[in-house]
């Protein structure tokens, strides 16, 4: 795994651990759990990703699945590797 990787990595799972509503210490606190429609969550999505993929393959799938979390979305489950 390369810099830009590890870098990237450690970003979403410091955004994880303080500010996502389904990781973070904030979460842990609510009973409306879970939030993330998809399963993985975007986050761990994003860090599988990244580390199956490389750097900018795995950070544009990730954005793509960011992207397609909206409101008009069924969600479900959405793995990094299509069988």
């Amino acid at each position: 795994m390369n810099f830009l990787q590890k870098s990237l990595i450690s970003l979403v799972r410091w955004y994880q651990k303080y500010l996502s509503p389904d990781h973070s210490i904030w979460a842990r606190k609510s009973d409306k759990l879970p939030h993330c429609k998809y399963t993985p969550t975007c986050s761990d999505y994003m860090i599988e990703s990244v580390e199956k993929k490389g750097f900018f393959l795995g950070f544009l799938k990730g954005m793509w699945r960011i992207l397609r979390c909206n409101p008009w979305s069924k969600g479900g489950y959405d793995p990094v590797d299509k069988k």
